[in-house]
């Protein structure tokens, strides 16, 4: 033990370098302990000179007004003998002594007083930087003294006058309550350790307990929360802010589990039927003709899918990393939509497609991932709008005091989305009413609405839907013009 101490006094760096890596509460212990040390020592250094300054101060007074009114005594023409201090010419407590050029003592006030012999012997050869650098101190056993002296040419003769003023009557006094300070100042750090202690463990309990909270907190069960202090503070704020970032993880966490379970569902089916039809290739597509071309048209068009599936999965991911780049020009959207709508049309023989209004507007955006949006709606449209349906398109100039917007409204008279599943439309491989689509011979992955949601996002563009069932499906895009 004796070891461990002296090693922590050779090695101030070793103490240090371990207050690094202590608790939180030891550090406010140590820091507060050591502030309090410092102002206790300031305390007690300022009251010491401060008495100190006071006595010596006072003294330097006094001596000073006996000294000028001697001297106005003196031009009084007051004779100097034994009688010169008939009226009391000093203040009280002051001491006057007057000699001639011998050393013969002319006019003293106080014949008890040591002379001047022992006061030269007890003079203080350096004087504490707060005494009169044009008065002595002279250091007695248990007193301090000023001496003041003043050569005065007086009727032709030259006399000594000496003035003496005590300082401090009692040294003994003065130690006494240097050592008070000095225990006091160690008894307020000890007493500062102690309460700083229990104050910081007390302080610091809420997070110790949010410590554990957190340690019970697993991947597989993230129901778990932070108790929220009642008071409006920093503590409260942590809390808060760490279960709204619990409640992100989880929601983070189950749609990443729910990505995940879609995306093998969606991976599996294709892959089951390639295997399929590469068994039932292998054994009777060499032989019959009809086979092979309806195995090798199902593997393509397996294929093909799953093609489309990992490119948005693909898609997805940069996005989620903010890997995925934009190149945005200005882009006349009334061109876009033209382009888009004539090339539909060329293709889609089942369905109406209409451009019923198209105003000119410039929009600042990345031109690729626009069309994709637009196509994506309208693939949309065309899939859940039964054959011989109208798909119309409509965009509209709109001016506001927020400023400049083109409104456009992609339409159909399809399936419609029943209320409670519009909300979920945008969720990855989220699919409305699976049972009733597939009856009607849709599929899909159910990836589309979440690209287009996270393109239209980068866009500053507000995506509304306002459907029916049975009556179809009108979505709205409030795109921002320059």
């Amino acid at each position: 033990m004796q070891f461990g101490i002296k090693a922590w006094l050779r090695h101030p760096r070793l103490m240090f370098a371990r207050l690094r890596y202590a608790q939180i509460s030891t550090k406010i212990t140590c820091f507060y302990a050591a502030v309090l040390l410092l102002v206790l020592i300031l305390t007690s250094v300022l009251t010491g000179l401060g008495v100190f300054f006071s006595f010596y101060h006072q003294a330097e007074v006094e001596l000073e007004m006996s000294m000028n009114h001697v001297l106005d005594v003196m031009e009084q023409g007051r004779s100097i003998d034994m009688d010169f201090g008939r009226d009391d010419i000093v203040l009280p407590g002051v001491v006057l002594r007057i000699t001639d050029t011998t050393g013969q003592i002319v006019f003293e006030n106080d014949s008890h007083f040591p002379p001047l012999r022992r006061i030269e012997e007890n003079t203080v050869k350096n004087p504490p930087f707060w005494a009169n650098k044009n008065m002595r101190v002279v250091q007695f056993r248990n007193a301090t003294f000023y001496h003041a002296r003043m050569d005065v040419d007086y009727r032709g003769k030259i006399y000594q006058m000496h003035f003496f003023k005590t300082i401090t009557a009692e040294k003994h006094f003065l130690e006494t309550l240097q050592k008070i300070l000095f225990l006091m100042t160690i008894l307020g750090f000890l007493l500062a350790l102690l309460a700083g202690f229990f104050v910081s463990r007390k302080i610091l309990q809420p997070i110790r307990d949010m410590i554990v909270t957190a340690r019970k907190i697993e991947v597989e069960k993230m129901d778990r929360r932070l108790m929220v202090p009642p008071a409006r503070d920093e503590l409260m704020e942590l809390a808060e802010t760490f279960n709204h970032m619990l409640d992100r993880l989880e929601g983070g966490f189950k749609q990443q589990q729910r990505f995940v379970s879609d995306a093998s569902h969606e991976l599996r089916t294709p892959v089951t039927v390639i295997l399929g039809y590469s068994d039932l290739l292998s054994r009777w597509g060499r032989e019959d003709a009809e086979v092979l071309d309806e195995g090798i048209a199902a593997i393509r068009s397996e294929a093909e899918n799953m093609q489309q599936l990992i490119e948005k999965l693909l898609f997805l991911a940069r996005a989620d990393q903010k890997r995925q780049v934009l190149h945005k020009e200005n882009i006349e959207i009334s061109e876009v939509l033209a382009d888009i709508i004539k090339k539909m049309q060329l293709v889609t023989k089942e369905h109406t497609v209409e451009l019923l209004q198209n105003d000119d507007g410039l929009m600042y955006g990345d031109l690729v991932t626009v069309r994709q949006m637009f196509r994506i709606f309208l693939d949309n449209s065309q899939k859940y709008t039964p054959a011989g349906g109208r798909i119309t398109v409509t965009s509209r100039y709109v001016a506001e005091p927020q400023g400049k917007f083109m409104q456009v409204d992609l339409s159909d008279d399809g399936i419609g989305i029943a209320p409670e599943d519009q909300k979920k439309v945008f969720e990855r491989f989220y699919r409305v009413d699976t049972s009733r689509t597939k009856a009607k011979g849709v599929s899909g992955t159910g990836l589309g609405l979440s690209i287009a949601s996270w393109i239209a996002e980068q866009h500053g563009i507000e995506i509304s839907m306002s459907s029916e069932l049975g009556k179809g499906t009108t979505i709205h895009l409030r795109i921002p013009l320059i």
